[in-house]
């Protein structure tokens, strides 16, 4: 077999979104293993926190997607790649970024926990307000798929982790790690099934991923700096406003929008470059405490 055939095999995968959403919902599935209901005590101690963080996710992201990607003049495919982006919910590796960064690591969890599912409501509908103009969104259709991909699978792990809690505990130790690679066999489906088209002018969507992200972190710590939150709570915000489920986007474009292959791409390279900035964001943080205590 010839390396065509698998370059074939790939293209084929990433276009039907089948695979794509398989290896996400192992990504929630863990999700899901990891979740324990004290995790959830912060959305009914401190709900202000939560509402802010989530105004701010659903807010901030999706304006700056439309507002970047009209400025670059995307085309629709792209548009719609980067505006679900946006739309999606915070990312599962916000909070390890978060720890690292001696932030709110409990309004972190509660944030993403919440965001993820506001999601199927959420998700579709600023889809279809900020992109439906441009294309076709079923919204209906990305509804039951965040459902099917997000929702369900972060209910069986939960399920796992009260019934099994044995069995759970010794699978939580490997799930980051499984996680990861299915993450990583994502973003190698997307670029596999659209390497000619990024090669021949994706540099602009490559400038567009990154401000999104610097500037959705930037505005976070903003927005609760001005609020005057603590510190702790600025960095989750910073953290969690610019940090996407970017898996979920890449999934709902090979889904729902395969009449646009390059829709899944923005999601491709966010889910690295995010953990990228992420991690240098941490490093600021906690370089500044280190410098106070000097």
């Amino acid at each position: 077999m010839n390396a065509s055939f698998f370059d074939s095999v790939l293209a084929a995968a990433a276009s039907s979104g089948t695979l794509i959403s398989i290896l996400l919902g192992v990504v929630m599935f863990g999700m899901g293993l990891a979740t324990r209901i004290d995790d959830f005590k912060v959305v009914f101690s401190r709900p202000k926190d939560i509402v802010i963080g989530c105004a701010a996710q659903f807010t901030v992201m999706p304006a700056l997607a439309w507002a970047l990607a009209r400025s670059f003049g995307l085309d629709d495919a792209l548009t719609v790649g980067v505006v679900l982006v946006g739309c999606c919910p915070g990312g599962t590796a916000s909070n390890v970024i978060t720890y690292l960064a001696k932030g709110d690591l409990a309004l972190s969890v509660g944030m993403t926990g919440v965001s993820t599912i506001l999601a199927p409501l959420l998700t579709p509908a600023l889809t279809w307000i900020l992109a439906g103009e441009t294309v076709e969104v079923d919204t209906a259709g990305m509804f039951i798929g965040i459902l099917w991909v997000v929702i369900l699978p972060i209910c069986l792990g939960f399920a796992a982790r009260h019934f099994c809690p044995k069995a759970t505990d010794r699978a939580v130790r490997y799930m980051p790690a499984v996680s990861s690679v299915a993450i990583a066999v994502i973003i190698a489906l997307v670029l596999a099934a659209n390497a000619r088209r990024i090669a021949d002018g994706g540099l602009s969507v490559f400038m567009v991923v990154i401000l999104h992200n610097s500037c959705g972190l930037a505005l976070g710590y903003l927005i609760a700096a001005a609020l005057r939150l603590a510190e702790p709570k600025r960095r989750a915000l910073c953290i969690e406003v610019g940090m996407q489920n970017s898996g979920l986007a890449a999934s709902l474009a090979a889904t729902h929008f395969a009449a646009y292959p390059m829709a899944a791409v923005p999601g491709a390279i966010f889910s690295v470059w995010h953990n990228l900035s992420g991690a240098f964001v941490a490093r600021i943080f906690t370089r500044r405490d280190a410098a106070r205590r000097d």
